[in-house]
């Protein structure tokens, strides 16, 4: 018996750490998620479930990360109806390790990610230019306005992602927007949402956003498949940007 409890004692405490590890990997990658603008304040995370698929790991362990963030005050969580995990702030000091260390281990992953999503999204602008219809033209310029008449911040998140929707859908081709779609999430450090920066860069941000949807709209409704490829992809440019813009205020990225 004595033997056997010795097998048992030290399988249980290295279980014991492999937990307390990824509970450690999973709150560094939602601090950091937060900090690069994935979530900004008012905006409510996934629920615990989702977030456990997107991540890879149990609930337990995603609900031991969140309940790390909401003591650190990065998170309040509501009960009742609309209830859920909210942000409350974006990136104090105390999160600037994390996203270091984040980011560093992801940042060549991240890299290639981040240019097969311009090149995708190349792709999907070339087949809106070249199957846009009139009322796919309509919308997108009902988007486009409501981007322009957003806040800075979380409402012009939301309205950005409800512009780039109406590309995805002029291009008339369910797989090669499902594509997009997927590829674009696996570049989250959280979970599917989209990179928006931190306070201080948005809104230089938002303003190049803005013109840059303005010259793709301008192309996808001349047809100009070229032009349409070209700008989209320097647009989507923008995602790899913020995240070296994150490194270099993490102090892990000097050039």
């Amino acid at each position: 018996m004595a033997h056997d409890g010795a097998a048992a004692g030290p399988g249980l405490l290295s279980t014991q750490l492999d937990s307390s590890s990824r509970v450690d990997e999973i709150t560094d990658r939602l601090v950091t998620a937060i900090a690069i603008g994935e979530y900004l304040p008012g905006a409510r995370l996934p629920v615990e479930r989702e977030l456990a698929a997107s991540l890879g790991v149990g609930r337990m362990t995603v609900r031991a990360a969140l309940a790390r963030l909401v003591e650190r005050g990065l998170l309040e969580t509501r009960r009742g109806r609309g209830g859920g995990s909210y942000v409350l702030d974006q990136w104090p000091e105390s999160s600037t390790d994390a996203v270091g260390r984040t980011l560093s281990m992801r940042l060549g992953e991240l890299r290639d990610r981040c240019d097969a999503v311009c090149r995708l999204q190349g792709v999907v602008a070339r087949a809106a230019a070249e199957s846009r219809t009139h009322t796919d033209l309509e919308l997108m310029r009902s988007r486009l306005a409501a981007y322009r008449a957003a806040g800075t911040g979380l409402p012009a998140q939301q309205a950005d992602s409800q512009f780039h929707l109406t590309i995805m859908d002029a291009a008339h081709n369910d797989v090669l927007k499902q594509l997009l779609l997927d590829l674009k999430s696996t570049v989250s450090i959280g979970s599917p949402a989209h990179l928006w920066g931190e306070p201080s860069t948005m809104p230089t941000m938002e303003l190049r956003a803005l013109h840059e949807h303005e010259e793709m709209v301008a192309a996808i409704a001349a047809g100009r498949g070229d032009d349409a490829d070209a700008l989209a992809r320097h647009h989507g440019a923008i995602d790899f940007e913020l995240i070296t813009t994150a490194m270099r205020r993490a102090g892990v990225l000097t050039d």
